[in-house]
Formats: structure tokens, sequence, C-alpha cells
């Protein structure tokens, strides 16, 4: 019935507008902003999800006890979907998810697809089984255009399939919030640390509670993790064994609150095993936090060698001796932090970032603007 209710009240409002069909996460804050900037430019938008989050969409049954088989057993609807809707474009987030089931509901269908990777679809998952790389194969086969937001990302993708149309496009933050960033450098005694990552397996954020238990425990440094994630439970019961005064947890906000939250601390940390262009990253840059993230081959198009730290992954010394350099030190680093703020109004702002997005739909439509 959801499905149907939807469907009737776009068809009512439609008929002149360009209808983008998305399959995507509905939790996903991702999915949320570029449907919200869609709307706003008066595309027609019906968002798909098997996901049941809080913004407008059609919740997808999953129709296995298997989650590998989610997206294959949901063609049939959304080939319905699609048969009623009739979008001149169909937009899908994750290759190895909906990619995959937009793939294959799309065929012998003439409406252009466009696929966004999001990092772990292809970092990740392909290397789970020949299964699941081929499912990431289908998706990049048959996907009209491919958005990626990093480099890094699409020389990955090539790997698994040679893309014919490509490019990078990121995910950045909004213009507005940049009134968020720091007014003063001065450093919080102790120093306030933010890990803005979920307590999943790929961030690994118990390593960081573990090489940084010493400074915890002496009341040097407080560390602020999420309030969600898989592994939240098993996460909150050894961060309590290390210190209960330190290490503390926040739950999820409106964006603005969030980032004007996230602008009052010092340094952000990620300890994440793959990444690619994380948009944390760059709202700690646009906000004016000292990053520091484990060195990994996703950051580097936006953390180099003189604008933040990296370290080497899984090593507890090399961590430890850039957060007592930075709390030792008299350096405020004020030129990085200003520096980094340019680089985000260059290539890091939403707005630019959509307007490129909506370019590239059009295009594929066969739009002029």
């Amino acid at each position: 019935m959801l499905c149907e209710k939807k469907l009737v009240r776009q068809a009512v409002v439609s008929e002149s507008k360009i209808k983008i069909l998305i399959l995507s996460d509905s939790r996903a804050f991702h999915t949320e902003r570029i449907v919200e900037q869609l709307e706003k430019q008066n595309y027609d938008v019906l968002t798909l999800s098997m996901e049941n989050g809080d913004m407008e969409h059609v919740n997808l049954q999953k129709r296995s006890c298997f989650k590998f088989l989610y997206y294959r057993l949901a063609v049939p609807e959304i080939k319905k979907i699609i048969d009623e809707f009739q979008p001149d474009i169909v937009n899908a987030h994750y290759a190895t998810g909906y990619g995959y089931t937009a793939a294959l509901a799309l065929r012998n269908k003439n409406i252009p697809l466009i696929l966004n990777l999001w990092g772990s679809d292809i970092l990740r998952v392909p290397n789970k089984s020949f299964l699941h790389k081929r499912k990431a194969r289908v998706a990049l086969e048959n996907a009209s255009y491919v958005l990626a937001d990093s480099q890094y990302l699409l020389d990955e993708a090539y790997k698994i399939f040679p893309l014919n149309n490509s490019t990078v496009i990121y995910w950045g933050i909004e213009n507005e919030m940049l009134d968020f960033h720091k007014e003063n450098y001065t450093f919080n005694k102790p120093l306030r640390i933010i890990v803005p990552r979920p307590h999943e397996e790929v961030y690994r954020n118990e390593f960081i509670i573990e090489a940084l238990a010493d400074y915890l425990k002496s009341g040097e440094i407080q560390i602020i993790f999420p309030s969600w994630g898989k592994l939240f439970s098993s996460f909150k019961q050894k961060a309590e064994n290390i210190s209960t005064d330190n290490i503390s947890f926040y739950n999820k906000m409106n964006r603005k609150d969030y980032l004007k939250y996230f602008a009052s601390h010092d340094l952000y940390l990620s300890n994440a095993e793959t990444d690619s262009s994380p948009v944390s990253l760059i709202e700690a840059m646009a906000l004016g936090l000292i990053p520091v993230t484990a060195d990994i081959e996703g950051v580097k198009e936006w953390l180099g060698d003189n604008n933040g730290f990296r370290f080497k992954e899984n090593n507890f010394s090399d961590l430890q001796k850039i957060i007592i350099e930075i709390i030792k030190s008299d350096n405020l680093y004020d030129s990085m932090r200003k520096k980094n703020l340019e680089i985000v109004k260059e290539k890091g702002l939403f707005e630019n970032n959509i307007e490129a997005h909506v370019k590239i739909l059009k295009d594929q439509i066969g739009i002029d603007d």
C-alpha cells in the first residue's frame, strides 16, 4: 500500500517534471542531502530503499533471510515501480547493492543509469567472494555513468570493469556551515578529540582507545565517539575499563547542531581501514579541526604532508607521537587550519558538488542547461 499511495501522489504532480528514481539507503545522510537538493530544484524524485529511514521513501520488501539475496529478489518489485513511475533516469547508490539491483531491473529498458560509488562497495565487498565481485561488475558494466568521490575509488573500480563514462564528484560541506569554522584556535585542556565514525569493523575504533589509553587515564585528552554502530555495546564496555571520565559518546542530532558541536573539538581522528574522500574529514578541515587519520590511500587526495597528520596503520607508537606532539607543542597550526578551509572552499562545497551531479543527470537524459 505504501508503494501504491506514493506512486499515485507522484503521478499527479510530475507530468511536466523530470522524474528521477533514486535507489539508496534511506537512513544515510548522503541520500537525504541529495534527494533534498534535487527536490529543491523542482525534480520529481522517488526514493526506493530496503532500509527504513526517516526520509520519505518507498520501503522495498526484503524477500529472504539472507542479506546476499535481498537485492536480487527485489528486482521484480523495482521493475513494477519503474513501469508505473516511468522515470527519465535512475540514480543508484552503492554498486554491490542498489547498483546491482538497478542494473538487473533496467535490462531491456532505454533508461540511463547513474551509479554512485560509496567506497566499501568497491574497496571491501568485492573481495569477499567471486559472487560479490560479480555483483560489482554487473553494476559497473551496465551503468551509463559512474560517479565516485575520489580518483582512487574510480581507479579501483576500473580494475573490476573498464569504465567508459566516469568522473569524480566530492561530497563536502554546505557553504552556510562554514560559519562554524573555529574563531579561536586555542586548544582545550584536556585536548578534545572527536572520532565521528560509527562503531563498525571498518573504522577500527578500539585501536584508538587502546593506543591512547595512557593519555586518557592521565587526563591529557578526552575522546568523543558516536553512540551507534553494530559494535557499540562491546566498544562501550571496553571504553569503561579504560576511562569513565575521558571517553564519552554523542547521540544523533540535526545537521546544524551536529556541525556546531563538531567544531567545538580540537582534533579529528579516524582509523578507518578503507575510505574514499570521507565527508567527515572534509567537515573537519572546513571547521578548523586538526585532522589525524590512518595513512590509507582514500584520504590522500585531501590530506597531504603539510595540512594534517597521518599515522602508520596498526601502529600504537606512531599515533602516540602525533598526539604528544600536538599536546606539547606551542604551535596552534593556524596556517594549516586556514589552508584547509581554502581547500574545502575550492573543491569541497556541497552546493558545487550537487551542481556537478545535476549536470551529469541532465546530460544523460539529453537536456541542455
